[in-house]
């Protein structure tokens, strides 16, 4: 038997791989051939894993991603592994990770407060079309038989959007290191807040933020304006991103209360400092950091749009509010200001995270993909036509 990995980009250090890896590694014990069809050979700690290497020329986005499910496909026609996952959409998989959530919900969420010329711009995109032809395409498609949701929010919206049957929807939620993330990081918050000049009083609000946009940055820094002193925010960022919170915090006149750190540093020990996390993101299907903030006992003010919203209103560990909404925001952070609330909320926070270990997650993509390769499967005519994008 053969399992076949399709990622265009792999990174031996991304969550996804972090999180897939030790599943790889229990079938490769259990005698089942891994390839991994990627556009660059990584240095991976699995040494047993097959590189299979598609790297078709490309110009653009839409094409780059076109391109490789193309030749990616056309391999797997050749070789016919008994299994395969995709991480992006692709007409020749098995399973499919649905890691980016539904093209078309995530669109809807950018047209809603896009200007003429952004509607515009969207509409015209090559790899926009690309994406929601091939999307409707996939769930359609009778080669089709799981899709990995990571979160409940990812699976509902398949399953309206595209009727996809709920016993082809497998939750699976991206697992979280309660030993490497954990409320012992408390202790480092006296020397990070001196290191940053944060008032030792202050109920720290902390955010990760990679894209101003589309990570709600420009509400963030409207909500916090409307909090009295000295509730203070920090934003791990990337640099352009940082830039534009830092301007962002001068023009409300709060830049004094706004701290930005390097998204490239150990953010443990800025959860440690910290008493809120606060992810108000425009569209994010499972956010990694909120689950990371969670497992240090952070209450979490979340977006109506993000995978963790589920969560938060599950097991009563935060707060939920529409994106772009920067009063509700407020208020949410303002509630939070009360100390035995934050207590209570993050307390179930950890609580809420647990059972999302490590060893579960291996545990249920195992459990999954041995079913699938006990089952076999009836196999579609893996034909130029089949492929094509």
């Amino acid at each position: 038997m053969r399992f076949a990995i399709v990622r265009q980009d792999y990174h031996p250090d991304g969550a996804v791989e972090r999180a897939i890896e030790p599943a790889l590694e229990a079938l490769l014990e259990r005698n089942v051939a891994v390839s991994l069809y990627t556009r660059a050979w990584p240095q991976m700690r699995l040494q047993l894993i097959e590189p299979v290497i598609c790297n078709p020329f490309h110009i653009g986005k839409g094409w780059r991603e076109r391109s490789f499910a193309i030749a990616a496909c056309r391999s797997i026609r050749r070789s016919l592994p008994s299994l395969v996952e995709a991480h992006a959409p692709m007409l020749c998989c098995d399973i499919y990770r649905a890691g980016d959530g539904v093209h078309a919900d995530r669109l809807d969420q950018r047209l809603k407060h896009a200007s003429a010329a952004g509607r515009l711009r969207i509409a015209c995109s090559p790899y926009h079309r690309y994406r929601l032809r091939i999307e409707e395409r996939l769930f359609a498609s009778g080669w089709l038989r799981k899709v990995i949701c990571k979160s409940t929010m990812v699976r509902d919206e398949i399953h309206a959007r595209f009727a996809v049957p709920e016993s082809k929807l497998a939750v699976i939620f991206n697992p979280v290191d309660g030993e490497r993330f954990h409320p012992g990081l408390r202790a480092d918050r006296p020397k990070v807040l001196e290191r940053y000049r944060v008032d030792a009083s202050a109920t720290v609000f902390i955010a990760v933020c990679r894209d101003f946009e589309h990570d709600g940055a420009a509400t963030l820094i409207d909500a916090i304006a409307e909090l009295p002193p000295p509730a203070h925010l920090v934003v791990v960022a990337a640099p352009r991103c940082a830039r534009r919170v830092r301007a962002r915090a001068r023009a409300r006149g709060i830049d004094a209360r706004v701290t930005t750190v390097d998204s490239h540093v150990d953010v443990r020990p800025h959860y440690g400092a910290a008493d809120v996390f606060v992810a108000p993101s425009r569209y994010d299907p499972s956010p990694d950091a909120p689950l990371e903030a969670m497992a240090c006992a952070l209450p979490v003010i979340g977006s109506t749009k993000s995978g963790v919203a589920e969560l938060l209103a599950e097991h009563e560990c935060g707060l939920v509010c529409p994106p772009r909404d920067a009063g509700a925001l407020a208020a949410h952070m303002r509630s939070l200001l009360d100390g035995s609330m934050r207590a209570r909320l993050g307390d179930n926070a950890r609580r809420a995270v647990l059972p999302l270990s490590p060893a579960a997650t291996t545990l249920s993509l195992v459990l999954l993909y041995r079913d699938l390769l006990a089952s076999g499967a009836p196999r579609v005519a893996r034909n130029a036509t089949t492929i094509g994008a």
